[in-house]
């Protein structure tokens, strides 16, 4: 006979469960929140620079006002950072996150009927406000509950949803516009939808409230100077964000499908550096990883100055997307090793408005430059020096000039 308790159910450890890895519901929050930044930010906000040429081809815009629906996009996106924080005083979390996930969805669906400029304006608006309020509601409420031992891993999975958007839009948007413009929007709404379903569920917890007094004021010059960093970040993110495709298809004349090839190796760089910025923050802590991506990141982005060899634009491409979107990672979970969870909520809302902003005016900087030298080279110069300069401000703690 065998004793009562003596005996064992068969395969034992064969499936996961909570018991034997005590991590895994924070990896199945982490799973929603990339989802989240996929939707918002990786196909909302990305997903449609591969239309442009595009839309213009089918007759539906003017060059102008195509790339002018992009503009709006990303100034979408400044006002998504600054209202998410109204909005969740208003909504729980989830609510917050269904609606603005259903916004993207909607408004892919949407546009798939050509209904004039004004029309097309609000939905491209809208979806960017709904990418900004994701950004800054949907990271904190999965990091704030995340043990510190794992916070890096955690912040690199839910980080790379951007740039799995980034290449998931280069690669199945071709695809999609082989079936006709109106099926591309269609399709594009599908795969959001598909998406959202699958993040519906799980943002129960709340973020605490924001109290009057803010308990992290001890920290005030080291998220200075680590607000300053993130934004030479995005500095640094506009030369290939915006010239990198140009740049090869017109300033080294190999074509458009080069290019988009460049693209997209772009994309899958930035969806794979915050798992492994994050991975480095768990071993040697975020501050080391911020400086040392930022680096890294500096001499990515100048690179093309020196060298423009096949190898030099893989080098460049994979550098850029995998420090930039690694550094986005490891500044949230910055965030949450300097300040308190009630405040986590408004700083990183700060620090989104801090990087669109920066990365918004420096491409129309850039973009003026560009018309008036028709260089190249000087978009990834002051790139690479925004980066460097960035890289000095994450290593200081306290004010410049500072008096004992």
């Amino acid at each position: 006979m065998v004793r009562q308790g003596s005996a064992k159910p068969l395969f034992v450890g064969s499936i996961p469960t909570r018991a034997s890895n005590p991590h895994l519901p924070h990896y199945f929050s982490a799973a929603r929140g990339f989802c989240a930044l996929l939707i918002g930010i990786g196909l909302g906000r990305f997903g449609y620079p591969p239309l442009i040429p595009i839309v213009i081809k089918a007759g539906w815009f003017s060059p102008a006002q195509a790339d002018f629906l992009g503009a709006f996009a990303l100034a979408g996106y400044i006002i998504g950072a600054a209202l998410a924080g109204l909005l969740s005083q208003r909504l729980k979390v989830a609510a917050s996150m269904r609606v603005a996930m259903l916004t993207v969805v909607v408004g892919f669906f949407v546009c798939a009927w050509p209904l004039g400029f004004p029309w097309f304006v609000f939905w491209r608006l809208a979806a960017g406000t709904a990418g900004g309020v994701l950004m800054v509601i949907g990271a904190p409420a999965v990091l704030v509950t995340i043990p510190a031992e794992i916070r890096g891993r955690v912040g690199g999975i839910v980080f790379t949803g951007v740039g799995a958007g980034m290449a998931l839009a280069g690669t199945v948007i071709p695809i999609f516009a082989s079936w006709g413009l109106r099926e591309a929007w269609l399709a594009l709404g599908g795969v959001t939808g598909i998406l959202t379903i699958l993040a519906w569920n799980g943002w129960g917890g709340e973020l605490p409230a924001s109290s009057e007094k803010s308990e992290g004021g001890r920290f005030s010059w080291i998220l200075f100077w680590l607000l300053l960093a993130y934004m030479a970040n995005a500095i640094g993110f506009v030369p290939h964000t915006v010239f990198w495709v140009d740049y090869i298809a017109r300033g080294l004349s190999q074509g458009i499908a080069t290019g988009n090839h460049y693209w997209i190796l772009l994309g899958l760089s930035a969806a794979g550096g915050p798992i492994v910025a994050g991975w480095l923050a768990d071993r040697i802590g975020f501050a080391k990883s911020i400086r040392g991506c930022l680096a890294v990141l500096a001499v990515a982005v100048g690179m093309p100055m020196l060298w423009n060899q096949p190898m030099a634009l893989v080098l460049s491409s994979i550098g850029v997307g995998s420090m930039s979107m690694g550094v986005t990672a490891l500044a949230a979970g910055r965030v949450g090793e300097l300040v308190p969870a009630t405040e986590q909520k408004r700083v990183w809302g700060w620090m989104t408005m801090a990087f669109a902003t920066a990365h918004a005016s420096t491409g129309f900087l850039l973009s003026a430059l560009f018309a008036k030298t028709g260089s190249y080279s000087s978009l990834f110069m002051v790139g690479a020096l925004a980066v460097a300069v960035g890289c000095g401000f994450a290593s200081l703690k306290h004010p410049i000039v500072h008096r004992d």
